[in-house]
């Protein structure tokens, strides 16, 4: 079974889309996986919940496939968007 950096599936993914913007933002804390603060190093799996804080932004959503990489039209098939509200 594949598992993946944060840092990493966030790049492959393109929600981020530097490996070393993906760990500063994880580093800042900005980045939660299942409730639980990550770090770049932590380990992904499918089923994860993860919530992002982009900006004014909260994305939440679910992993639903790991690849180390894969094409630009693919990537979104990696995770599903389950919410996105606005934050102050």
């Amino acid at each position: 079974m594949i598992e993946l950096r944060l840092d990493k599936f966030l790049k492959v993914t393109r929600l981020i889309k530097r490996r070393t913007m993906a760990k500063e933002v994880a580093d800042q804390g900005r980045i939660t996986i299942n409730g639980n603060k990550a770090k770049a190093s932590s380990i992904v799996s499918v089923g994860d919940e993860l919530v992002i804080k982009f900006g004014q932004k909260l994305v939440t959503l679910e992993v639903n496939a790991l690849k180390e990489a894969v094409k630009k039209d693919e990537a979104e098939m990696l995770y599903k968007v389950i919410k996105e509200e606005k934050v102050n």
